[in-house]
């Protein structure tokens, strides 16, 4: 290795790269951390801890203002928007945006710039000289996704992490796209006062989850929130239309969103329009250089997360593992099934070995009010696998927690195969996020539903709702 800069060069400080970097640096090896934007990546800069923030803050203010049923005054309840923009940048600070201090302290050799592969085992980077390197992991992540709206540039239209940086919350706002994203985003806005109007072009919300899930959140949107809810739609085309003045007498930039909904041509003028319609993995970096096999789903690795150039790995959104055939769901964003696969990528390397990840019983969260977190398998993968499966589903109302805590919209629905062990769950609550902890530890385990029945669990708590959703389902 030593005919080489480096042991290893890891591109991209996220979640992924920076966990593969620091372990690496931290058995021996000369490690480079290359990074073209913001040190740490996604998560802690734009993605996870922003929207986390943010999405605390609306919902304990909302909640709040709710919670005059119970007897508390909160009828002229305000909140300093200045200050709610000070907290969230707080709480990404805390979490290391923009910090590579600590990959520094570590041993890793930080570059920033841009990184493209000129041969095997060689980069170029921006404003730095070539660099080699024995082995590489590639942890890039992910880039929005055109959506293919006309006039959406010039328009203005932002981005979902734009809108945790706006000077002031808009009072009339679109967001396009009804998947996890833009539900949280859709949310965000209407608990922080904005009139909102979502699309989706699926015939519901949540469209990769079960339906029950979707059915849920837009009855909350519409009921709760005031959200205009738009399935079955699809944005076309956006155009700046200028500042008019709004009915409070405000002047405020107008946008004109044309859609379809139904066969028939409409639009809607908003303040601001929010794409949250995907991403793709960024895997602009030169691969063919590198004989790196990889398509618009990401650089094609195997088990051990290794790509068609042995010595180099993939990791996180910029990978893809779903070529190979497994009952799990691997092709989910998540930030641990990213420092999963990253921690399985640098043990190959430290040790060579030849871990190989498992994807049994990783999360996909929705963090709306109720939450919605589910695992595995849906029912309606599972038909369209043709399993023979059963499934169980438990109102929220069936435990004593919603009657206290006067919430009873949301549900557990835990799928089994024939042994009666989980492939997948979903479920909506207030804690769903901690309720679908036991399920991922039943999953792994390959525990039966019969010892969660059997399991005791708080009785005045959420999570009973797990026990009893177990229970009936071994009585199926």
């Amino acid at each position: 290795m030593k005919k080489f800069d480096f042991d290893l060069a890891v591109i991209g400080s996220g979640a992924a790269g920076g966990t593969a970097a620091m372990v690496a640096a931290g058995a021996g090896l000369r490690v480079a951390l290359i990074e073209a934007g913001s040190w740490g990546g996604a998560s802690v800069n734009r993605r996870d801890i922003p929207s986390l923030a943010a999405a605390h803050f609306s919902q304990t203010f909302f909640g709040a203002i709710e919670a005059g049923k119970f007897g508390l005054s909160s009828t002229n309840l305000r909140y300093n928007y200045p200050s709610v923009l000070n907290w969230n940048l707080m709480a990404r600070k805390r979490a290391g945006a923009d910090d590579k201090k600590v990959f520094e302290e570590a041993g890793v050799k930080c570059i920033s710039g841009f990184a493209q592969f000129v041969g095997p085992n060689e980069l170029a980077i921006t404003n730095h000289k070539n660099i080699t390197a024995a082995k590489f992991i590639v942890a890039t992540g992910a880039v929005a996704v055109d959506p293919g709206i006309t006039g959406a540039k010039e328009a203005g239209c932002l981005m979902p992490e734009d809108v945790f940086e706006l000077k002031r919350i808009p009072k009339v706002v679109m967001v396009v796209g009804g998947g996890a994203t833009g539900c949280e985003i859709a949310e965000y806005c209407a608990e922080m006062g904005a009139t909102v109007l979502l699309t989706e072009i699926s015939e519901r919300l949540l469209p990769k989850e079960d339906p029950e899930a979707g059915e849920v959140i837009e009855s909350r949107f519409s009921k709760t929130l005031g959200i205009k809810v738009l399935t079955s739609s699809r944005v076309v085309a956006t155009t700046k239309v200028g500042q008019e003045v709004l009915p409070s007498g405000r002047k405020a930039n107008v946008v004109k969103v044309q859609f379809m909904r139904g066969g028939q041509n409409k639009s809607v003028k908003v303040e601001a329009v929010v794409l949250a319609t995907g991403s793709a993995p960024a895997v602009d970096l030169g691969l063919n250089n590198a004989g790196v096999k990889f398509s618009q789903s990401g650089i094609r690795v195997n088990m051990m997360m290794q790509s068609s150039a042995k010595h180099i790995f993939a990791c996180g959104d910029a990978a893809d593992a779903t070529s190979e055939k497994r009952l799990e769901v691997a092709d989910i964003s998540s930030t641990e099934k990213a420092v999963h696969e990253a921690m399985t990528a640098v043990s190959n390397i430290i040790h060579r070995a030849k871990n190989t990840v498992n994807y049994k019983g990783f999360v996909r969260m929705t963090d709306t009010f109720p939450k919605v977190a589910a695992i595995g398998l849906t029912e309606d993968e599972c038909m369209a696998r043709d399993l023979k499966y059963k499934q169980t589903l438990l109102p929220l109302a069936s435990v004593a927690a919603a009657n206290v805590n006067d919430y009873q919209d949301g549900f557990v629905k835990i799928v089994t195969n024939r042994e009666d062990k989980i492939i997948g769950a979903t479920i909506v609550a207030p804690n769903a996020d901690l309720m679908i902890q036991e399920l991922v530890m039943a999953m792994r385990a390959d525990l039966k539903l019969v010892d969660i029945a059997t399991t005791p669990h708080v009785a005045n708590a959420w999570s009973e709702a797990v026990r009893l959703a177990a229970r009936r389902g071994t009585r199926a």
